[in-house]
């Protein structure tokens, strides 16, 4: 049974156009170069402010991007009903992005992401099926829209998971634009580090920063409550919504990337909570993983490397979560060794 309630639209007669018209919303992200000190050191981290795109979380990107190729390719006409599976920003993102492009949308998400995401997909119009553990969890949500694609005409299937506009529209663009802004404080990167949902952004970027003749390494990340990647299958349980959903995408490969490193659930909720505190930066517990797994990889390059993440989204989705509860602190965690100083920001 679905949740919210699919409004009428007029007919579209939007095409590739009407997408590129979007493109003042989307990207061109600030880079942020954050000032911290760990164990009384001092340490430099960059990363980018994706929360500032037109849903406010990166994956903007990606489904402006699919859509752009899927009209290219005539794979999606208008009216065609956009169905895809997400733990939520992607859901977000393809309900604001859909129907201001006239199309109906329809989001199959697990039951137990945070009650921000079904409202906001629901409150962009469209329509969202909440699927439980019993039913399949993430995977029975993926299995899920591709039956109904299976029983339904004019439906166009994102596949995110799979798609590979997905890490393109990184190599596209948040890569460029990291090299950009990196030129804009003096250096260049050399190491980039995500986390990995779909794995688009680690895939994408890594491949841009890559292809610019410098040797970069490129560490995907997961949770170390829930180490999918190590496992190849879902292991544990984590509450960093929107990464590590149960099994390894098929545009993530693994032999192209440098090792894995993670971060522990709670020290992400005290890193994100950190950095609204201390920096007046609202961002989600994912973002409070990737900044873990800079400066850890930052302790591991040494002071001299130019290590690079992302802020994916913000804390607004997170209201009714543990991001917003007191959480206790633990020996093995990043989190309180660290005291932010400043950042500076280049667009």
């Amino acid at each position: 049974m679905g949740l919210g309630k699919m409004r009428p639209m007029a007919t579209s007669t939007k095409s590739i156009s009407s997408v590129d018209e979007l493109a003042a919303l989307i990207g061109n992200t600030p880079l942020l170069e954050i000032s911290y000190d760990i164990d009384g050191r001092p340490g430099r981290i960059f990363a980018k402010y994706e929360l500032m795109n037109m849903t406010g979380s990166i994956k903007d990107r990606m489904a402006a991007h699919i859509i752009r190729r899927a009209y290219q390719s005539g794979m999606l006409k208008p009216n065609d009903t956009i169905v895809e599976t997400s733990s939520g920003n992607t859901g977000i993102s393809f309900a604001a992005i859909g129907r201001a492009l006239g199309h109906p949308v329809r989001i199959f998400m697990p039951d137990w992401m945070s009650r921000e995401r079904v409202q906001l997909i629901r409150n962009f119009g469209a329509w969202v099926v909440p699927i439980s553990r019993e039913q399949g969890g993430f995977v029975g949500a993926i299995e899920s829209a591709e039956l109904y694609a299976i029983e339904h005409d004019h439906v166009f299937l994102p596949r995110q998971f799979a798609h590979p506009a997905n890490a393109e529209a990184h190599l596209l663009t948040t890569g460029p634009e990291i090299e950009r802004q990196l030129a804009m404080f003096g250096c260049s990167a050399d190491v980039f580090v995500a986390g990995v949902g779909t794995g688009g952004t680690v895939m994408g970027v890594g491949d841009y920063l890559r292809g610019r003749r410098r040797p970069v390494h490129v560490h995907p990340l997961e949770p170390a409550n829930s180490p999918t990647l190590r496992t190849g299958c879902k292991v544990g349980k984590h509450r960093i919504q929107g990464i590590s959903d149960e099994f390894i995408p098929a545009i993530v490969h693994l032999n192209e990337l440098d090792d894995i490193t993670d971060a522990w659930d709670g020290d992400s909720i005290l890193m994100a909570q950190k950095l609204c505190a201390e920096l007046g930066l609202a961002v989600g517990i994912s973002s409070g993983a990737n900044i873990i797994g800079a400066i850890q990889l930052c302790e591991r390059y040494g002071p001299e490397a130019t290590v690079v993440t992302v802020l994916p989204d913000s804390n607004k989705k997170y209201l009714s979560t543990d991001l917003c509860r007191d959480e206790p602190e633990k020996d093995n965690y990043t989190t309180p060794r660290v005291s932010f100083n400043r950042f500076a920001a280049k667009r």
